[in-house]
């Protein structure tokens, strides 16, 4: 037996929920259900945020960026693990 479920959401969020659906060739409906039966049978909830780099590591990556675009501090490639591993203890 079949049941409908109400749930209220972002419109932007839904129509964009769509067209992801869409082009994986599913309907929404079919994506809803997975999710709900994994919530089902792992009884958990998985919220994922996006890391967010500190102020030191962006500015880590934004001169590591830079050197490389410039070929600067540049190792390798290493043929062995040894080969990389002299390098470094050098």
């Amino acid at each position: 037996m079949k049941t409908v479920i109400n749930v209220k959401t972002d419109k932007a969020l839904k129509d964009k929920a769509q067209k992801t659906a869409k082009k994986l060739g599913l309907p929404l409906g079919t994506v809803i259900n997975n999710y709900l039966r994994h919530f089902v049978e792992e009884s958990q909830v998985i919220f994922s945020v996006p890391e967010i780099p500190n102020k030191r590591t962006v500015a880590i990556l934004r001169q590591t960026s830079k050197d490389y675009r410039e070929g600067k501090n540049i190792a390798g490639p290493f043929s062995t693990g040894e080969e990389m591993d002299a390098y470094l203890n050098s």
